[in-house]
């Protein structure tokens, strides 16, 4: 069985793919956790497989719903060592047809509600000098990504983000990392409207969220900045960093076309 240093952990949109890999790989560890999202049944059956789970239903999209979450990293009396900000979602297709709205809602999940929570833990994590914070990002984070455009800005903030907040509290006792995962089988891709990317893509390119989870919590335990999981990304996370934003781009366009 993997041991863990943290004693506790809040993890959010736990309700399936890495959130619920995540959650299980700490309840299995004997690791307490908060699970939160919006489905409270979908929580309530994970939750009620391990003894020391807590279910926190909210709507991450709405100030109530962050105000909730925040309530409870804060909360001396249950401390926290781990937030895992892992809810989030993307949209697919062209920008202009896609409805403002939803725009919006994915803007305020995948980064208002992350800065909101990221805060919320590094405070608390801070003063005591001890505790982790694991924020999911994508490699869509390092290089244009035409018909997921929002989707990739957004995760291109949150892996800067994150990647700062990991050199503001070196030295501190805290560690900040961000996860970037490529192709993982999750229900992003029937959310998103790419469920065609499961037979766009050949097998090789797609990772399990089992995997993204246990290489995620085993990164941010070493201190990692940054975790790739998988060779293959980890290859083009690097070969991004050193492309030229016109070969980028063009890269982007041949990806689109074989689509």
């Amino acid at each position: 069985m993997t041991r863990y240093p943290f004693r506790s952990a809040l993890v959010t949109g736990a309700s399936s793919g890495i959130g619920e890999s995540m959650a299980v790989l700490l309840g299995q560890a004997g690791v307490a956790c908060v699970l939160v999202a919006r489905r409270g049944d979908r929580l309530t059956e994970i939750a009620d497989r391990y003894s020391n789970f807590e279910v926190l239903e909210a709507d991450l999209t709405t100030d109530e719903g962050c105000a909730r979450v925040v309530a409870r990293i804060a909360d001396p009396q249950r401390p926290i060592d781990l937030v895992v900000n892992n809810a989030g979602f993307g949209s697919s297709g062209l920008f202009h047809e896609i409805e403002s709205t939803r725009l919006d809602d994915e803007i305020a999940l995948n980064i208002r509600a992350l800065t909101r929570l990221s805060r919320a833990a590094i405070e608390v994590v801070v003063e005591r000098k001890r505790g982790w914070l694991l924020n999911v990002s994508s490699v869509a984070s390092f290089q244009p990504a035409p018909k997921l455009a929002v989707y990739a800005a957004t995760k291109a903030y949150v892996t800067n983000l994150t990647e700062s907040l990991h050199e503001e509290v070196r030295g501190t006792g805290v560690k900040v990392t961000a996860l970037c995962p490529g192709l993982t089988r999750t229900e992003f891709q029937s959310v998103s409207n790419t469920s065609d990317y499961q037979t766009q893509f050949p097998e090789f390119l797609w990772c399990t969220s089992e995997e993204v989870a246990r290489v995620g919590l085993e990164d941010v335990v070493k201190g990692k900045a940054l975790s790739v999981p998988g060779a293959l990304y980890k290859g083009l996370v690097g070969a991004s960093s050193v492309l030229p934003g016109p070969l980028k781009r063009f890269a982007a366009r041949l990806s689109l076309r074989a689509r």
